[in-house]
Formats: C-alpha cells, structure tokens, sequence
C-alpha cells in the first residue's frame, strides 16, 4: 500500500509518496505561488502529483497537510493565514476531479501527531501531544488513540494558549500567545528587541537558528530568549498535561533542530509548571522526523483514512 502525502506550505509544497514501512519511495517539491490563486495553486500540486505517481505506478491515497482551520470532513479550508484569499475553499474535491484518488485533508498540525504515530516517536502510544515551532506555532492531540478536532473540527489550536497574558500582539487577534513567544517569528523578534541590553552578544544575524546556535554557545542573548522561550512553552505544555494526561509529547518544526539545548530547558521548565501526580506520567522527545514529517503526516492522514474504509467494510 503506497500513499501520496502532500506537505502544503506558503512557500512551497513537498510531496512523497510513503509505503507502509515507513519508507519514502519517491518525492519532490515544487513553488506554491500563493499569488497565482487557488484554481492555479490545485492546477500545478494536481500535475506534479500525477507525475509523482505515474513514475512509482499508481497509489492508494493521498492525504494533504493545510495550514489554517480545516473542515477534514469535507476536505474545506475554511481559512489560512498563509491563503488570505483562500475562504472556504473545496481543496480535497478539487485535488480528486485531476488527481482521481480519494484525497483527505487535515491541518498540517493534526497531520503531524497523526504522523508521529504512524512513522515517529509515538509508534505504540495512544495518548500523544504534538507541537510543532515553525513561523508559527501549532498543535494536534491523540487521546486513547483518536485525533481530537472538536465540535467544528478546527480544535486543538494548541499555538494560541495565552502564555502572557496582555504580551506581544498575535496573529490571531489575541494577545501574549505562545506563538508570539516560541515561533521562529516569535525567537526572532525577542532578539532584536534585546540586542542593546546584551552588547557583548555576538549574534549578528536574529533568525531563530541563530539564535538558537548562539545558545547553544551560550551566547548571553541566546540563552536570555531560550529561556523566555523554554519558560512559555513550560507554561502552555504544563496546561496540556493536567488536561490530557499524554505518554508523549513529540516537538518538531524548524525551531526544534536546536536539538538538547532547548529539549533540556523545555523539560526543566515543564516540569516546574505540573503538578507532583503527573511527574513521570509523560515524556517530552524531539521528533526524528524533522525534514520529512510534513510528507509522513500528510501521508498517515491517507493511511488513516484507508484504515477507517476497511473497517467499515468489515462492519467494526
């Protein structure tokens, strides 16, 4: 069984195709030109993936991460930060007219935890949070062994816990969002903002890999924004465990390629923000699937969807 996973990004999508080994037998990636608008954006992911698929022979599936809030039933972007103009688009049924295979779509952070369940860290676990730090931040939950959507399906916004309270201006219309704080948006901001009180930093360039690397030589202003970072996500990821219990708590997205230096400063900072019942309860990991984890958890929302036809076939 092969499945398409299409890893859709304001900049540009990454498609694989993924066997049930786990294995990425063939993939690439292709500009989204946002700007050409939603009827040329399906036209060129529909002809590459055709392409795609016609050079491995033929696939099962295919499942697409969007950002945005995402009516996974219908396979509906309902709105994205990243498509301004895309508003209650029909991306799955427009992907099926060209493509000709059932396509699911879910939010790109529910197809990670979904992902890390297929392909990563949380193989074996039924109750797994997912947080993923890229531009911005987002977030899935697994509990006992299903995705949590909510009423709507556009739950488990997990970047937009207020972690300060009347702090920086977010996104969204709120204020002091974890986002604001734990983004690369967010990481790069701090350090500039900080620049003139830590003269003797050698940071010259403010992107949040810069940042993170000057931490990890501990930098003086590194290590003052890892720990604003570290402190607000202890806050938001202390609140998910006294409200989900997990086993697991798997961190991608760029920002997590700062590897121990912020694994390390996020698990102190928890720790400091749960209570004494939940100590050892969980587990915080950095996912291994860091280059690749939009492809597997675009693909695991094909696989679950396959997976979920059977059973109903079966009559389970």
């Amino acid at each position: 069984m092969k499945v398409l996973g299409i890893d859709l990004g304001g900049t540009n999508v990454s498609m694989g195709v993924v066997n049930e080994e786990g294995k990425i037998v063939k993939k690439l990636t292709i500009e989204t030109r946002v700007s050409d608008g939603f009827e040329s954006v399906v036209q060129r992911i529909s002809k590459a993936s055709l392409k795609l698929i016609e050079s491995i022979g033929g696939i099962d599936g295919v499942g697409v991460g969007s950002p945005g809030s995402i009516e996974h039933e219908h396979g509906i972007v309902r709105f994205s930060p990243n498509f301004p103009d895309w508003i209650d688009v029909p991306l799955a049924s427009e992907l099926e007219k060209r493509i000709g295979v059932k396509v699911v779509v879910e939010n790109d952070a529910n197809a990670f935890v979904v992902g890390e369940k297929w392909f990563g860290s949380g193989k074996g676990y039924t109750d797994i949070i997912g947080i993923t730090l890229g531009t911005g931040v987002g977030g899935g939950v697994i509990s006992n062994g299903q995705l949590l959507r909510g009423s709507t399906g556009i739950g488990a916004e997990l970047g937009h816990i207020v972690v300060e309270p009347n702090g920086y201006m977010c996104g969204c219309g709120n204020h002091g969002c974890l986002e604001t704080i734990a983004s690369a948006t967010g990481i790069s901001r701090l350090a500039k903002e900080w620049k003139e009180r830590y003269p003797k930093s050698s940071l010259a360039d403010f992107s949040a890999k810069s940042v993170m690397k000057a931490a990890q030589a501990k930098d003086p202003l590194g290590l003052k924004v890892l720990e604003r970072v570290s402190t607000a996500l202890g806050i938001a990821l202390g609140n998910l465990i006294h409200i989900f219990n997990p086993q697991l708590i798997v961190i991608g997205g760029g920002v997590s390629r700062a590897g121990e230096v912020l694994l390390s400063a996020v698990k102190r900072r928890t720790r400091e923000n749960v209570m004494r019942s939940f100590w050892g309860t969980y587990e915080i990991v950095l996912s291994d699937l860091v280059d690749d984890a939009g492809i597997y958890g675009a693909a695991s929302m094909g696989f679950e969807e396959i997976k979920s036809q059977s059973l109903e076939e079966k009559g389970v």
